[in-house]
């Protein structure tokens, strides 16, 4: 039977006829509606590791923690985040994780250096002697009269009394680095008990002065508080 120039469903040259690809198939030879390939996925970054984009250079941590402690001052410790202080620190969030780990290590890394100064007071009264209480006193308003190291330090106070978390930070730090060294040098009774009665001595005057502002102590002249507490300070430290 002549069915034209070639049978149904070949070509001229008896090859099956198809149209451009074969019934089911791409030209390409894939099967018609198979996704395109997916773009190879990213490697996951590791939690706490900076991206390569922020990695970390000379003075980075001396830098986040400048921010850090400009932050607390300026914010206090509930309104400061770790966000926060990467920002005013011009780095990655992820770099003061790395450094420091939690807010709470932040804060407690901060303080220690606002504290540095006072962190020094068993050095000043080592040794006892007669005028003791003075050296301490003196020693504390020193640091309190100074506007460079007042400012850090009051904001630290004003954190303490807000906010739980900063006030065991701020307790722990005290205990350990000041409290139980000043303990160490006396030789009364219960000595950790004593430190902590000249302490409070002094921090109870430092917030009426400077946090309350409350008259007349706000306005008295530092030799005159000086002169009234040395010999209370004295009682503490040296009478058994």
């Amino acid at each position: 039977m002549d069915d034209g120039p070639g049978h149904a469903g070949q070509e001229q040259d008896g090859e099956p006829d198809d149209g451009p690809g074969r019934a089911g198939q791409g030209q390409d030879g894939e099967p018609d509606g198979a996704p395109a390939p997916r773009p190879a996925a990213r490697p996951a970054r590791r939690r706490g590791r900076p991206a390569r984009s922020a990695e970390a250079g000379p003075g980075t941590r001396e830098q986040i923690l400048a921010a850090a402690r400009a932050e607390f001052a300026e914010r206090g410790y509930d309104r400061t985040s770790v966000r926060g202080i990467a920002k005013a620190a011009g780095v990655d969030a992820a770099l003061v994780h790395h450094y420091f780990g939690t807010k709470e290590q932040v804060f407690g890394a901060a303080i220690e250096l606002t504290f540095a100064p006072a962190l020094t007071m068993p050095d000043v009264i080592a040794g006892g002697g007669a005028d003791v209480g003075e050296r301490m006193a003196r020693f504390m308003f020193g640091i309190w009269e100074n506007q460079v190291t007042r400012q850090p330090l009051l904001a630290i106070m004003r954190s303490a009394l807000t906010n739980e978390t900063a006030a065991a930070v701020l307790r722990g730090l005290v205990a350990r680095q000041m409290l139980q060294r000043v303990a160490g040098e006396l030789t009364v009774p219960e000595p950790e008990f004593r430190a902590q009665l000249a302490a409070g001595q002094l921090i109870g005057i430092a917030l009426l002065r400077y946090v309350i502002r409350m008259e007349p102590m706000a306005s008295a002249e530092p030799e005159q508080i000086i002169a009234m507490v040395a010999p209370a300070l004295q009682r503490y430290l040296t009478e058994a």
